[in-house]
């Protein structure tokens, strides 16, 4: 299990009746009203909003000012240089302004520093080489923010400076440039904050040019890809900018985009920003964490296949030697702590690591240990670090707290990077843990399920492939998950070389089929025949032109059925598609008598655990006992998760199936066996 805690909702989905008049899918309209769109004008709005979510631009601080500088150095000629950053991120936004510009007649290149050699941002050499090069103006992209005495520099040099950036300032000073335009300026008062780098970039261009959507036309799939692969909000302005992309990538792909896809297999799909986060994004960032960021720049500004094709094998190289040295990294500090486990924030350092990949490796280690991790990558006296939050610890906040003992931080809430002296490494681990300690301990992450799925026909092929209204998904607008209760898992199938699993689930005489990607079977924590929960994405699956309904598992656990035993205990019975796997045969109840006789007449439960006789499920157990209460065989006293039953003696025999429990589940039993019939 990967969750502390599971949120499921309780009871049907509210399917908004105006929605549903309105010819949404019942699922649809549940997960539509459930994210607070319950009327049919608000909902097409989310669904299908247009070029009028986009803000003015001019309403970022310094904005104008830099607009107006730009369009002088159009209409001068001037040279201008856009200095950008190793990322996707960083590699997209610098290759859109650079084209804008050159699209303009301007003489334009981007500079993307070298990651091992110059590391993040801007600095002092990089600006004597773009003004030894003839540039009169610079406009750094997703980069920035914090560069104070290199915005100095750039002065000294007769350089004008335009930084647009979309990261912290925290307290710092703002740097002495023409104009700095960032979103999260303290004095900004534009809406998004969420604004990827490519985002502010492209307002920028907005600015300057004066039509959006001419723009968006040309580059959507720029800023969408940035969007995606640093993880902003898909809501509002960001979720139409990446919605454009998508399109454009799917149906008129620049060739550098439509290379890649090609080389990766990703051309065969339906492409979602899914696609671009896991398939796209990765293969851009492997360059810049391997030292050579121009060749992702050159594949993404390539003017024709015969130019991308080569470039987009060689990233594809790059990223199997990424996942190479990122697995032997993590392999070895893996190690490490296996035999020291932490008990504060990871702080590992190491001369062999690869500067490029320690963050993602860092990544996982915070993910399996739960706790924030800072891995250091030392050459001679100084150490480059990148560090990964966990649990909500903001890593910019407790950076700032320790930066006395830094050369130099950051980056985000939570992820950053950092520069250190060897000979301060131990005194920032002491006191990194020092503030750490200071702060509420992270937990496992909650899971939250929108929906507790009561009705089969909500998993039907139409409604599943509805969802694919809401995507885009990403932050902000999550693919949704939804939850099966007290299923039997049927079947444990492994697959992919026992790394994967293929699951069966039963419920209510249903069946679906599911695949869990990651978990080993030896680690599922529940066994063929047992009663799970299951928390799921609903997809539809495609195999030898075979379409059917898939759920991808997002966690799995013993079926917890503490509110549903209560429930039925107390006189509250579930839908009525469960009530056709809870219904008892006398079989059960002999089971149940039995049971309760084995212990000498009395049993004190805890109904948050197993309970009840070996291999009958515990909602089944409770409808036995109700009903054996309701016809004077067995006392119930039921408090505080508890349950204390014991059995009595009756005068005469006494009729189960005519208990006012068993009449109403009967019922309902007999309501959904009709109506799958008549949808069969």
């Amino acid at each position: 299990m990967k969750y502390s805690k599971w949120i499921i909702p309780r009871g049907a989905p509210d399917i908004s009746p105006a929605l549903a008049d309105a010819g949404y899918t019942p699922l649809l309209a549940a997960m539509l009203a459930q994210r607070g769109f319950t009327e049919p004008k608000a909902a097409d709005e989310f669904i299908n909003g247009g070029i009028e979510l986009l803000l003015p631009p001019e309403s970022m601080a310094d904005m104008s000012r830099a607009a107006e500088r730009v369009r002088a150095a159009i209409e001068r000629g001037e040279t201008v240089a856009v200095y950008g950053d190793y990322d996707v991120d960083g590699i997209t936004s610098a290759c859109l302004v650079a084209s804008y510009l050159r699209q303009r007649g301007l003489k334009c290149r981007p500079y993307i520093p070298d990651r091992l050699e110059e590391g993040y941002g801007l600095n002092t050499a990089a600006l004597d080489t773009i003004k030894a090069s003839g540039a009169t103006l610079v406009i750094t992209v997703d980069c920035g923010i914090t560069a104070v005495q290199e915005a100095e520099h750039a002065k000294a040099l007769g350089l004008d400076l335009i930084i647009t950036d979309h990261h912290e300032c925290g307290s710092l000073s703002l740097p002495d440039a023409l104009a700095v335009v960032d979103p999260k300026r303290h004095d900004c008062p534009y809406p998004n904050k969420g604004l990827a780098g490519v985002g502010v970039a492209f307002k920028l261009l907005c600015a300057v040019d004066g039509d959006a959507d001419a723009l968006l036309e040309r580059y959507a799939d720029l800023v969408a890809a940035g969007t995606v692969a640093d993880v902003m909000p898909l809501t509002g302005e960001n979720r139409y900018i990446v919605r454009r992309g998508l399109e454009q990538m799917a149906s008129r792909p620049r060739p550098g985009v439509e290379a890649l896809l090609s080389e990766c297999g990703g051309g065969a799909k339906r492409l979602t920003a899914t696609t671009v986060g896991f398939t796209i994004a990765p293969r851009i960032n492997a360059a810049g964490r391997l030292g050579n960021a121009v060749l992702a720049a050159r594949l993404l500004m390539s003017s024709t296949l015969e130019e991308a094709s080569p470039l987009a094998r060689e990233l594809c190289r790059m990223n199997r030697e990424r996942q190479e040295l990122e697995h032997g990294i993590w392999t070895e500090a893996h190690e490490l702590l296996k035999k020291n486990p932490p008990d504060g924030p990871i702080v590992l350092y190491s001369e062999g690591w690869h500067q490029g990949v320690i963050g993602i490796a860092a990544s996982r280690l915070s993910e399996e240990f739960h706790l924030p991790c800072i891995m250091i990558c030392v050459d001679g006296e100084m150490g480059k670090g990148s560090c990964r939050s966990y649990g909500g610890f903001n890593l910019f906040d407790a950076l700032s707290a320790c930066s006395d003992c830094l050369e130099g931080f950051g980056g985000h809430a939570l992820a950053a990077g950092l520069t250190i002296r060897r000979d301060r490494i131990d005194a920032f681990r002491a006191k990194l843990a020092d503030y750490y300690r200071q702060c509420p301990c992270p937990e496992l992450p909650v899971l939250d399920c929108e929906l507790h799925i009561e009705d089969p026909a909500l998993l039907s092929m139409d409604c599943v492939r509805s969802l694919e209204l809401l995507e885009p998904y990403g932050a902000g607008n999550p693919q949704p998950v939804l939850c099966l209760t007290d299923a039997l898992l049927d079947r444990v199938t492994p697959i992919g070389g026992g790394n994967h699993l293929k699951l069966r689930l039963v419920k209510g005489g249903v069946q679906f089929e599911c695949v869990m990607f990651g978990m080993r079977a030896e680690n599922l924590g529940a066994s063929e025949g047992s009663q799970v929960d299951a928390a799921f994405y609903p997809q539809i699956n495609e195999f030898h032109g075979r379409r059917s309904v898939q759920l991808l598992m997002v966690d799995l656990r013993p079926a917890d059925t503490r509110g549903e035993c209560e429930g039925i205990l107390s006189g509250k019975l579930p839908c009525a598609w469960e009530c056709a796997d809870i219904y008892p045969e006398r079989r059960d109840f002999v089971r149940v008598w039995r049971w309760l006789e084995r212990a000498g007449g009395h049993v004190e439960c805890d109904l948050a655990s197993g309970w009840g006789p070996d291999g009958l499920s515990a909602a089944k157990t409770a409808v036995c006992l109700r009903a054996m209460a309701e016809e004077y065989l067995a006392g119930l006293e039921s408090s505080g998760g508890r349950l204390s039953i014991s059995a009595l003696k009756r005068e005469g025999k006494a009729n189960l199936e005519a208990s006012p429990v068993m009449k109403e589940l009967r019922r309902r039993r007999d309501e959904y066996r009709e109506r799958r019939r008549k949808h069969d």
